[in-house]
């Protein structure tokens, strides 16, 4: 089963990053007045919020026979809620996750699922060529292959779940 996830333009992730920084600070400041106002953690409060707000799955990159092969570990996510951005420098990868609890009898004492957005830049140390980008989905594992090469266009990738 093949998703097709869209590729958005170069000027679209710069735009993306500075709608997360301005989410991040609004967040960061409304901590900051949850805590009585007070400085002297204002990294503190930053890193809060863009724990809260952005979840930056792990990755891998590697290189070899003229591509990269990036892993992204994006367990509980389905291809439709994935969206792969590349330019010739860059590669991002968007999603939005949500937990809900149950309105069950059980009482929930503990739970690390996460609700969010999923945001992971990648800057490639060559230039690649969009058209060559494949991706993979398989046991929440995100593969993604990317030739090598000069300049080309931006295009959408498909996500083949295996």
């Amino acid at each position: 089963m093949t998703a097709t996830v869209p590729v958005k333009k170069t000027e679209s992730i710069f735009s993306d990053l500075e709608n997360i920084h301005d989410r991040i600070m609004k967040r960061a400041y409304d901590i900051f007045a949850e805590n009585g106002m007070q400085h002297g953690n204002d990294l503190e409060h930053w890193l809060e919020a863009e724990r809260e707000l952005v979840w930056k799955p792990e990755i891998e990159l590697s290189e070899e026979n003229n591509e990269y092969k990036l892993k992204v570990a994006v367990v509980g996510m389905d291809a439709k809620d994935l969206k792969v951005e590349v330019t010739v420098n860059d590669l991002v990868i968007k999603g939005e996750t949500q937990h809900e609890h149950k309105d069950d009898k059980d009482q929930v004492h503990t739970s690390e699922f996460r609700s969010g957005s999923l945001y992971q830049s990648i800057h490639f140390p060559k230039p690649i060529d969009p058209n060559k980008v494949k991706a993979e989905l398989s046991n929440g594992m995100l593969t993604l292959t990317a030739a090598i090469s000069g300049e080309a266009a931006p295009r959408k990738v498909k996500i083949e779940i295996k």
